[in-house]
């Protein structure tokens, strides 16, 4: 078993940042990938970016591409998301995931462990 913890969300003017945290325990050798999702009141989870566990390699949606900066620290098991000119439609729950496998990694489905989320909230 993966433990995930988010922490780091809150509330943000448009144009601001914000930097979320995930800290990873239990099995974490098992990890193949990590990612951050989001989730819109009303909305489905949509994959924002994800990370390669062991090794390189970073993937963004369209969406926050050049704008947020998934990052990792494998000694101390934790995962960062860097968001940087933030706007409204931001706004969301984020959460973080793990994945034992590599396959469709902007798939929900496809992750075997999750945190509870952190709110962000992005004012106009």
């Amino acid at each position: 078993q993966v433990q995930l913890v988010e922490s780091g969300g809150g509330l943000v003017q448009a144009g601001g940042s914000l930097r979320l945290s995930c800290a990873a325990s239990g099995r974490t050798f098992s990890m193949n990938v990590m990612a951050w999702f989001r989730q819109a009141p009303g909305k489905e989870r949509e994959f924002v970016a994800a990370i390669r566990w062991s090794g390189s390699g970073t993937w963004y949606s369209a969406s926050v591409q050049g704008r947020f900066t998934i990052a990792k620290d494998n000694a101390k098991n934790m995962v960062y998301l860097q968001m940087n000119s933030l706007k409204p439609e931001d706004t969301a729950v984020y959460y973080c995931a793990a994945g034992v496998t590599f396959r469709s990694i902007t798939k929900p489905g496809e992750y075997d462990y999750w945190g509870q989320g952190t709110q962000v909230t992005v004012s106009s």
